[in-house]
């Protein structure tokens, strides 16, 4: 995947601007203490259990501060660690290690956290029909990093961005007058523009289902804030004729009640916008003077 990272304008800008943030003109203390070309020997430990997820964007990190750094992972992104265990070794001069430490830890330790309480959503899930999806609820700059992160909890990414897909929510319907006049705009737009894209109504009521299932065009409906009860109301209406997702209100309490009425995606903010990191340090092992 490292490859990938180091390919991926966004993830590099990322990384760059961070470096620039914490290091300014220099580490002072690093220059005032250390020989220049002292070697060193850090782990990167994982202080708690939880799944690793970051390790090639922490690589990317150190590579930026000094390309004779190597990280080198003992586990795979996406991997359960358990508390205390060290999921990767970082050598090379230790002044560039220390460097690329907070900001490699601050990558790592935020899309761990990600990936940790996405897989609890998963597992929670497990034995249902119903799949964990994100939502665009995360911190802007870095979407590409939390929907990764996402992904290697074993969730899906609902739409990146406002590119991706038409979702026709609430705002738009009161705009237009209704949901068909929405649609029917939309599949318009479609035809005009030549544009290969899905069509996704959030709906707020039974009659709302009902409306936009009389629509053509549809892909996928949205059952927004709906108590469990309308939910099963509007899987046994729809019969799998769309895709349906549940949104709104989803937690680790009431997530496996909702998978069992039978919805297709359940998309939850809480994957990332507002996140526990996952607790990671580095610990400077070795130190060979030059």
């Amino acid at each position: 995947m490292i490859n990938e990272v180091l390919n991926d304008s966004r993830i590099s800008r990322l990384v760059e601007l961070a470096l620039m943030e914490d290091s300014g003109m220099g580490d002072l203390t690093s220059e005032a203490i250390l020989p220049e070309r002292q070697l060193g020997t850090s782990d990167i430990l994982s202080k708690e259990p939880g799944v690793i997820a970051g390790l090639d964007v922490a690589a990317l990190v150190f590579q930026y501060c000094d390309h004779s750094l190597t990280l080198t992972p003992l586990v795979a992104d996406g991997s359960p660690v358990s508390a205390n265990q060290v999921v990767a070794r970082v050598d090379g001069i230790a002044k560039s290690i220390l460097r690329g430490e907070r900001t490699a830890l601050n990558f790592l330790q935020r899309m761990s956290g990600i990936a940790t309480l996405t897989r609890k959503y998963v597992e929670a899930v497990a034995g249902t029909r119903a799949r964990i999806i994100d939502t665009r609820k995360t911190t802007p700059g870095l979407r590409v990093l939390d929907k990764w992160a996402v992904r290697l909890g074993g969730g899906m990414n609902h739409r990146f961005g406002l590119d991706d897909m038409i979702l026709i929510k609430e705002n738009h319907i009161a705009a237009v007058g209704g949901i068909r006049q929405a649609v029917e705009r939309s599949l318009d737009f479609i035809t005009r523009n030549s544009i290969e894209t899905s069509i996704e109504v959030e709906t707020r009521s039974i009659e709302d289902v009902r409306e936009a299932l009389n629509c053509p065009g549809i892909r996928r409906i949205m059952l927004d804030n709906f108590s469990l009860s309308d939910m099963h109301q509007a899987v046994q209406l729809i019969g799998r004729r769309v895709e349906v997702e549940a949104s709104g209100g989803v937690n680790l309490q009431n997530v496996r009640t909702i998978a069992e009425t039978g919805v297709d995606l359940i998309s939850v903010g809480a994957l990332t916008h507002s996140v526990r990191a996952l607790d990671i340090s580095l610990e400077l092992s070795s130190a060979t003077s030059p």
